[in-house]
């Protein structure tokens, strides 16, 4: 699913609401969890699961295509962890 079919769903449940209302709400609430990520905040959504910021160190890496070895710098990168509500749901039913 991608963020407009997102606004679009969540507006067809709220027929009380303008999509651009929801879009609006929507923008406020993923730029508010950027914002605390940045600031090296955890951020939980109950029964759905947690972000995180890691720590990546620099390393060494190597090129698949040519072979040669590149130097990665050190970065930070999000980490989910989904919640116990969310695996259950996950595992509900067999993958295809």
């Amino acid at each position: 699913m991608i963020r407009s079919e997102l606004v679009l769903r969540m507006a067809a449940q709220n027929p009380h609401l303008y999509a651009k209302d929801v879009e609006l709400g929507g923008d406020a609430i993923l730029d508010r969890m950027a914002g605390a990520l940045a600031e090296g905040d955890r951020v939980e959504l109950r029964d759905f699961g947690t972000f995180g910021i890691r720590d990546c160190e620099a390393r060494t890496s190597r090129n698949p295509r040519s072979g040669e070895n590149v130097a990665v710098a050190a970065k930070r990168v999000v980490h989910f962890k989904p919640g116990k509500t969310l695996r259950a749901r996950l595992n509900l039913r067999p993958a295809d």
